[in-house]
């Protein structure tokens, strides 16, 4: 293996084509035919075969990939060149031919070593497909398994498509502070690091929301922001610790206005992306085009398990419904939060085509606005698709009275225990009495977005680096502290 130190390495070195360029340009060369035309290419070493006095290397780029053709007295160091490791990077010139054989190759005249690969891809990376060594070694991956790059290719092209389609909307990309004084926005554990020189305690964001509202208030009357959230919660297919979200407010519109934006959204993205709405999800079809079905919570739970419950029912009644169905309803839930426990456990994962989950409880739904037909009820909807949620929407709660007493009944939870129910937001109460008009928000998380139009069945595979263990080792606490809220299915793919 050569080895490069200190100012041996290269500075720069000047590409005149891409491998994939070479390829649709000099793809009319006959066998044994030379173009007459030089180039400069680069890339890793992904294939190498000295034979006597010539070298075959196959060279990738982000592009495609090219054969270099070494030949005696006309490359470079050609014992050197043959001598280079898998992984190594170089650069190389040289006359584009195809030789008798047919491989369309640039006959190297001239080439450096750009990079070496110190321990090399060796044998071990050829068709790799250990979850643990693709994720830890993430840019290795990236070079040995096309699908690895596809995906992420994807998924830029289909954040570049979201941000265009909205744009095209009226709205307008905005960024909020990552860093809040207060864990607010949604139900979720923060994560808590500390500011030295305000001596204060600040959380990761779980949410953008509350800011976004504020730039409402403030006369942004259509606002999207895409962007990181952080929440100290379990690992699994679907969860990763920090995830990228969308969130969305629209002045002067309702939550059943969502509904027609969510699945117009969902639809066009998977049309730009895959060329349909018909999706392959696993092994089965997922139709995504509009209109969606609307569904209440209740009406789905009645189709899935024969039960009927009702937030006006007695909370013994919830708990004994739910004791038949093998739901446990904890000590200090209301009717609000059994009925949705009922839910999640027996009927969303059984939802397969995309249905529009509508009117969740109020006592659930601390940021939404009660429904203007059942005061036990909140403007609220979930767009559930492939048995998982995948949108978060409502009528925005615009009453900073009504808004104060959600938070006080949310910090009441806190003090008994609950880590995810919110905390009072004053700033965000000040900014609602300066006035926010009729609005509606939603949330779509981008990871399981990326998922489901590139059949991708754990959320790992479609984040670059996703959130793992440290290697040989196990974080610091309890074992089972990183499966937090996991579900069985789940924690047994992780603790393997």
């Amino acid at each position: 293996m050569t080895s490069l130190t200190g100012k041996e390495r290269p500075y720069r070195f000047e590409v005149s084509a891409s491998a994939a360029e070479v390829c649709k340009r000099f793809s009319g060369l006959e066998p044994g035919e030379e173009s007459g035309a030089s180039v400069s290419v680069a890339g890793r070493i992904m294939l190498s075969r000295p034979q006597g006095r010539y070298v075959f290397i196959q060279l990738k780029d982000s592009g495609g990939s090219i054969q270099l053709f070494g030949v005696e007295g006309v490359a470079k160091d050609l014992k050197e060149l043959g001598r280079l490791s898998l992984g190594d990077w170089v650069g190389a010139t040289g006359e584009v031919v195809r030789t008798r054989r047919g491989e369309l190759s640039v006959k190297v005249t001239t080439w450096v070593l750009l990079a070496e690969s110190r321990h090399g891809l060796g044998d071990k990376w050829k068709g790799v497909s250990d979850v643990e060594l693709r994720y830890r070694r993430r840019e290795l991956d990236l070079w040995v398994n096309d699908e690895s790059r596809a995906r992420l290719v994807a998924r830029s092209a289909m954040i570049s498509h979201l941000r265009r389609w909205l744009e095209g909307r009226g709205f307008i990309e905005v960024e909020t502070p990552i860093l809040h004084p207060v864990a607010g926005g949604a139900s979720a554990r923060p994560f808590v690091t500390h500011h030295n020189s305000l001596d204060a305690d600040l959380y990761l964001r779980i949410a953008p929301e509350l800011y976004l509202k504020r730039l409402v208030i403030g006369g942004f009357e259509r606002v999207f922001e895409i962007g990181r959230v952080f929440r100290n919660e379990g690992i699994s297919p679907r969860h990763n610790p920090e995830f990228t979200m969308l969130e969305l407010y629209q002045a002067y519109a309702d939550y059943r206005d969502l509904m027609v934006l969510c699945e117009q959204l969902v639809s066009d993205l998977a049309r730009e992306i895959t060329g349909s709405t018909r999706l392959v999800y696993g092994d089965r079809v997922l139709d995504v085009t509009p209109p969606w079905r609307r569904a209440t919570m209740f009406e789905l739970i009645s189709e899935h398990t024969g039960v009927d419950v009702s937030v006006e029912m007695p909370l013994s009644e919830l708990r004994r419904l739910a004791s038949g169905l093998g739901v446990p309803v904890q000590d200090g839930w209301g009717p609000g939060k059994a009925v949705l426990e009922i839910y999640e456990k027996t009927t969303e994962a059984n939802l397969w085509d995309p249905v529009l989950v509508c009117d969740y409880p109020k006592e659930v739904s601390p940021l939404a606005r009660e429904h203007r037909s059942a005061a036990a009820l909140a403007e609220r909807f979930e767009a559930v698709l492939a048995g998982r949620e995948l949108a978060n929407a409502f009528s925005e709660l615009a009453d900073p009275d009504e808004q104060r007493a959600r938070f006080e009944s949310q910090m009441a939870l806190r003090a008994h225990g609950d880590e995810e129910a919110m905390e009072l937001d004053e700033d965000y109460l000040r900014a609602l009495e300066d006035g926010l008009p009729p609005t509606a928000g939603m949330g779509i998380g981008i990871d399981r977005l990326a998922m489901l139009l590139l059949n991708a069945q754990s959320i790992r595979e479609v984040i670059a680096f996703p959130t793992l263990r440290p290697a040989g080792g196990s974080f610091r606490g309890p074992a089972s502290a990183g499966l937090a809220g996991v579900s069985g299915d789940d924690r047994e793919i992780f603790e393997q």
